[in-house]
């Protein structure tokens, strides 16, 4: 409540903000190959990437396009993406201490193709993919990765009050039992972090107990904890999932009379608020300066250029490459420029941000930022924290851009000729560069700010937590809250002039704070205003009829109509492809005995591929043994994409 009344403040953002930016789009789909550990078979399966991000699996294309349920959704919140056995296998051997591969010893599962793709996971069931070229595994890894990283940005951040109420209630529960650094599972929605929660401690509990009655060879061992585990991990969420809903439930009902109280009574609030602080100050502050002085500030630079480097590297790459394809539209508008093409191009630009593929170059960047030699003293679990939070910026920042160019655009075409074309897309340009390049200032500033404030904040209530038991409160809760809102303030007039002094030497194109562009562009944000832009339709004559849209099912019109924002991979030369509808299968290991029959009877494939019994080794298929199977990539019903 006092947040509604005085606000939040800040830089005005220059760049208009897209409300709704995966509207009527999917992500990325495709035919890959997935291990099914109930068979212990390798089967094709095409996977549907929705806008949720989650990834959806299908027998096959045919399933998807009816309409049927997927077989399987992966929420990807918490996983990690591994491209190789040799990570994988590392990370299994730490999950049961003592159980550890031998050299030379074969594992439960062996990939299929050079190419794998695996889901791992510390507490949920692992998902093995593998694919049969290297193009189409950096594709889907890249997809894959995008995936992780919208879902463990799962708190709403337009959540001004709530958000940070719950990240409190963690980080005060968590410093309860003893931790007080970052936390690489605060990923996903409410309800998931909760459950990883309490996964942190019973997991450890669950060790001790079961694995020492694990029976079997040593991959038989680890198979079965992994599936123990995630059958205990998905009981949790339920119940965290229950119980979150219903104590929001509670919450919300009790707002309205306690926000009553609360607005009669604010001055009375604050007042006491203040006392408290100031009482909490005047006993912590002298132990807090010299802490600070002592054990903090000497590192604060050091902190500030791993930081600095890797991240604005990224941002520079966000800029070259937004502003490399707006380039190359204009050198494809300057030789066939029409509005048809136009609009083309400019479908395609306006989902640049989650283009996965794309954006990989400047995730890349910063994936490079370590804190080697800082982790250990201030208790930094992973720099993955700060990295995934870059990358989402970056990704924010991208689409603002794009959004702003095409508002700017779109308003500067009415009434002109298409010859035009180039001038007016060069004019829109340099100014969403402009704006681009004050907001991405502001927006680095504010992340290397709070990420100072994660690193050192949770080590001086480490070292100063004794001193606030002198205190006494009814309410260790308010205590702890009324401390970080003393310490914090004095933590930051050191953290400030570091990135300010930064600023002032123009280093990494960080504006000073003293620049400030207010009103630079007044009727700018009155075009956020306007509904999105159709591109195709406005300018490309509207979308193509495709095949069975007089279909009566409105969600299977839906789905054909649908946008993907990346397109399929198209293999050269006689590489083996991938069928989309067939169930063809891959040999698995060696010593895991194989079904008699090879094709499930409710598969709808063709009378001819249903004769096939015995599957041959992938690297054997050729083009023409492909199209024996139904529908092959090259011959799949079209799909409207935009790259």
């Amino acid at each position: 409540m006092r947040f509604d009344i005085e606000g939040g403040g800040g830089p005005q953002n220059q760049l208009l903000h897209r409300k709704v930016p995966l509207k009527n789009k999917s992500i990325f789909s495709g035919a890959l190959f997935q291990y099914l550990e109930e068979n212990k078979k390798w089967r094709n399966r095409f996977l549907f990437i929705p806008d949720s991000y989650n990834i959806n699996f299908y027998e096959n294309k045919q399933a998807y396009d009816r309409g049927l349920h997927p077989k399987g959704t992966i929420i990807c919140a918490g996983y990690r993406v591994l491209t190789s056995m040799e990570e994988y296998l590392e990370l299994l051997n730490t999950s049961l201490p003592g159980v550890k591969a031998k050299v030379g010893s074969s594992p439960f599962l062996k990939c299929a193709t050079q190419f794998p793709l695996i889901l791992w996971h510390p507490y949920a069931r692992h998902y093995y993919f593998c694919v049969v070229t290297e193009k189409e595994q950096q594709k889907w890894n890249a997809v894959f990765q995008d995936c992780v990283r919208h879902t463990n940005n799962g708190l709403p951040e337009e959540c001004k009050v709530q958000t940070p109420a719950f990240t409190d209630a963690v980080r005060l529960y968590r410093q309860a039992h003893g931790h007080y650094g970052t936390w690489e599972m605060m990923c996903g929605t409410p309800p998931q972090i909760l459950a990883n929660l309490v996964m942190e401690t019973l997991l450890p509990e669950m060790r001790d107990l079961i694995a020492p009655k694990l029976k079997g060879k040593m991959h038989e061992r680890q198979r079965n904890w992994i599936l123990i585990s995630d059958a205990v991990y998905g009981l949790v969420q339920s119940q965290t999932q229950a119980q979150y809903e219903a104590v929001v439930q509670s919450c919300e009902a009790g707002r309205p009379p306690l926000e009553t109280t609360i607005r009669t009574d604010m001055d009375q609030i604050i007042t006491s608020k203040e006392h408290v602080t100031s009482k909490i100050r005047t006993l912590v502050l002298p132990k807090a300066e010299k802490l600070l002085k002592v054990s903090i500030q000497p590192y604060i630079s050091s902190i500030l250029d791993a930081l600095m480097e890797p991240t604005s590297r990224g941002f520079f790459e966000v800029r070259d490459l937004f502003f490399r394809e707006l380039v190359d539209m204009s050198k494809n508008l300057l030789n066939d420029g029409n509005k048809e093409k136009l609009g083309e191009h400019m479908e395609k630009i306006s989902m640049l941000a989650f283009h996965p593929v794309k954006m990989q170059s400047c995730y890349e960047k910063v994936e490079t930022l370590s804190l080697e030699g800082l982790q250990q003293r201030f208790d930094v679990s992973s720099p993955s924290v700060f990295v995934q939070r870059a990358q989402i910026l970056m990704r924010e920042q991208m689409d603002d851009a794009v959004y702003t160019f095409e508002q700017l655009l779109h308003q500067s075409l009415e009434g002109q000729e298409q010859e035009d074309f180039c001038k007016t897309i060069q004019r829109c340009q340099d100014r969403v560069i402009k704006k681009f390049d004050y907001d991405s200032s502001t927006v680095r500033k504010k992340f290397f700010r709070e990420a100072l404030l994660q690193i050192f904040i949770p080590y001086m209530l480490k070292q100063l937590s004794p001193s606030c038991s002198a205190v006494s409160l009814d309410s260790g809760k308010l205590l702890q809250n009324t401390f970080i809102l003393t310490v914090c303030p004095y933590q930051l007039s050191f953290n400030v002039p570091a990135v300010k002094e930064a600023a002032v030497q123009r280093r990494h194109n960080l504006y000073r704070d003293s620049i400030v562009l207010t009103n630079s562009d007044p009727n700018l944000h009155l075009l956020g205003e306007n509904p999105p832009i159709d591109w195709a339709e406005e300018y490309g004559g509207g979308q193509e009829e495709m095949d069975g849209e007089n279909t009566g099912d409105p969600e299977v019109q839906k789905r054909r109509r649908m946008k993907q924002v990346v397109s399929m991979i198209q293999i050269e030369g006689n590489a083996p492809v991938l069928p989309n509808e067939s169930c063809l299968e891959v040999p698995a290991a060696d010593n895991i005995p194989e079904e008699e029959t090879a094709v499930r009877s409710d598969t709808s494939l063709s009378q001819k591929s249903e004769k096939q019994v015995t599957p041959r080794p992938l690297e054997s298929l050729k083009p023409q043994d492909q199209r024996q199977s139904g529908n092959s990539r090259g011959t799949a019903e079209p799909q409207r994409t935009f790259f």
